[in-house]
């Protein structure tokens, strides 16, 4: 059976031309700073977002972590939504690696308010955490894919620069918001001190992030990346991967997103389920259960025993993520499958 795989924008594989590119990269040791191909996808993606300078990384988890190591000292504290990537899908890594608490805060649609960090802060006393960081995500997963205004990111920026705290974005899926929004990469960089962004998602490279901020921190990170065991050797080749990402795979993000929003209008007219159409602002759709009798595990199951894999999400809702390897007919096909197991 033919299995429609809308489980994540991690499970696309690297086209033919990308292969090639892996293929024919030019190769040296990067630890030494040495690969040019990696070097050249360094510079690309800092140009890219108007930052001095980058860091390529094995994945988006350890762009995160290795940015939160480099901007706190153990003991301080990290504001974030209570809803990220760093918080659900990190595995407590703030708390080992970095030995800092996380003050999480409730979102909405994956926001939080300049009011709400405001009131999140630590007062200055010495018995008290330091509040040093201040993390967001773009896009916003557990929402369904969300992006935040641009206004409530500026008001955040403000206070955390008149406090002294640094911003951090996990934009794994910053791209998709560019894309969706037609808001520049830089745009959204100007008002972070650094930032992630995934490779291995939406753009369909197999592997890697880039984290970006200025050369000196860019070059604290480096060590921390090291520690981590992130520092490879000829990764050229992964980075090849990259570079043919960033030239080919952006602009036609448009098309998942559009698929999306197909699949989940077809969704939502289904009475087992409820879908927030205003959350399907990407290429990502979450269908809540509201069928007494249908639990997420069995919604699952006869949606595979169909052909159509997704995966759970949140309390009692299924997640949907289009990408470069499921083509507009298949969506369609996955939307019969819904509509002939759920009407």
């Amino acid at each position: 059976m033919h299995m429609i795989d809308l489980r994540s924008d991690t499970v696309t594989r690297p086209s033919s031309a990308m292969r090639k590119a892996m293929l024919e990269a030019e190769v040296g040791d990067d630890v030494f700073g040495e690969d040019p191909t990696v070097n050249r996808l360094q510079q690309v993606v800092a140009g890219m977002f108007g930052k001095e300078a980058a860091l390529f990384v094995p994945s988006g988890v350890m762009g995160n972590q290795v940015c939160i190591k480099t901007h706190t000292r153990p003991g301080d504290e990290v504001i974030v939504e209570q809803e990220s990537h760093v918080v659900i899908y990190e595995t407590a890594a703030p708390a080992v690696l970095s030995g800092v608490l996380l003050r999480t805060v409730p979102g909405t649609r994956g926001s939080i308010t300049a009011d709400q960090v405001k009131k999140a802060l630590r007062p200055k006393a010495y018995y008290l955490p330091r509040t040093s960081l201040v993390c967001l995500e773009i896009t916003h997963g557990r929402s369904g894919g969300t992006i935040p205004q641009l206004d409530s990111v500026r008001a955040i920026r403000d206070i955390a620069q008149a406090e002294g705290i640094r911003m951090h974005l996990d934009g794994a899926r910053i791209w998709n918001a560019s894309v969706a929004s037609g808001t520049p990469l830089s745009d959204y960089a100007v008002y972070f001190d650094s930032l992630s962004a995934c490779l291995s998602k939406g753009l369909g490279a197999p592997v890697g992030s880039v984290i970006m901020g200025t050369k000196d921190f860019i070059e604290r990170a480096r060590t921390y990346r090291k520690m981590f065991g992130g520092g490879m050797r000829q990764v050229g080749i992964l980075a090849a991967a990259g570079l043919y990402a960033l030239e080919h795979n952006i602009q036609r993000l448009a098309e998942d997103h559009a698929k999306a929003k197909f699949l989940a209008e077809a969704i939502s007219r289904l009475k087992a389920f409820s879908v927030d159409l205003a959350t399907v602002q990407t290429n990502m759709v979450i269908a809540d259960i509201v069928q007494d009798n249908l639990t997420q595990a069995r919604a699952l199951e006869m949606l595979q025993a169909k052909g159509v894999l997704l995966t759970p999400e949140r309390e009692n809702g299924i997640r949907a993520v289009t990408h470069l390897d499921v083509s507009s007919e298949e969506v369609q096909s996955a939307a019969e499958v819904f509509d002939s197991l759920f009407r």
